[in-house]
């Protein structure tokens, strides 16, 4: 089992000036830590889940450009994008160009968006449910071609490219993956099955009914449901001197057990440092043998 650090909230202490020093001191410490992945949200304003809006919230790919130059290791994505936050050719430029800057460390994390209230905020473009999904297949469907470095011309339903030139060549190959975000079974895990590598679920009492949809898209494609990553959403709290990782190495067994391969979420007090020497030297090392 691999595990993942998502970097959520930018309220540091010492308040906005200190956030791009924080930010590279965490990013550095969960790389050296062994985090296989670290991740950022995708949003503009702060989500309820976590605090008001007010709070800062740095823009995602800015902001993994910046994690690129102080990592080394991590695979690094958001969780996720909104599609129409970003024009599909421009988003497969804007992941090449990670891909290319990070050493072959890139991800797209992508998903159908849901959060009116930011995007009506500032003007956003945010069309009905159903056109959102169509967009989404319109994405990876061209970040797909355009990674295949096919160069004819594209018609998706809202998206068409004359010439759909992508350079310089990503280092992942053949692309980096994908890993869409949602659990919507008609949906979501269809597009998952079709065109993903990677699916983001919640640890609830619906995954094992999750994962078995997801088996069965995978069935009517003609796709290998070993082949794509399950990672799930957990929040790591192993506690100001780890003394609550033997509750967390529980879970992720029995998150194991289930059938998932990647742990991704936010570590509790990760910006003091200690947690994530916790979590690379008590637990990392035992999930890495699950």
């Amino acid at each position: 089992m691999k595990i993942g650090l998502h970097i959520r909230d930018y309220s540091f202490p010492g308040g906005t000036a200190a956030v791009a020093a924080t930010l590279a001191r965490i990013a550095r410490h969960a790389d050296q830590a062994g985090f296989a992945y670290i991740a950022v949200p995708d949003h503009v304003f702060q989500v309820s889940s976590v605090g008001p809006a007010e709070l800062d919230m740095l823009e995602a790919y800015t902001t993994l450009g910046f994690l690129a130059g102080h990592t080394e290791k991590a695979r690094l994505l958001t969780l996720v994008t909104a599609v129409t936050f970003r024009d599909p050719g421009m988003l497969a430029k804007i992941v090449s160009t990670l891909d290319v800057l990070s050493g072959g460390r890139a991800m797209l994390g992508i998903g159908a968006g849901w959060n009116r209230e930011e995007t009506a905020g500032l003007g956003l473009h945010f069309p009905e449910v159903a056109a959102r999904f169509e967009h989404l297949e319109d994405a990876l469907r061209l970040c797909a071609r355009m990674w295949a470095e096919d160069e004819s011309p594209f018609e998706g339903i809202h998206v068409r490219a004359e010439r759909p030139l992508s350079r310089p060549r990503t280092l992942t190959r053949p692309h980096p993956p994908v890993l869409i975000g949602g659990e919507g079974e008609q949906k979501t895990l269809r597009l998952v099955a079709k065109y993903a590598q990677a699916s983001n679920f919640f640890w609830t009492d619906r995954l094992p009914g999750k994962l078995a949809v997801l088996r069965e898209h995978c069935e009517r494609e003609g796709r290998d449901y070993a082949e794509i990553e399950k990672t799930v959403y957990y929040e790591f709290d192993p506690g100001p001197d780890g003394e609550r990782a033997g509750a967390i190495l529980d879970d992720l067994a029995r998150i194991a057990d289930a059938g998932l391969d990647t742990v991704i979420g936010p570590v509790t007090g990760a910006h003091t440092g200690t947690p994530l020497d916790v979590m690379g030297e008590r637990i990392i090392p035992v999930a890495g043998k699950l």
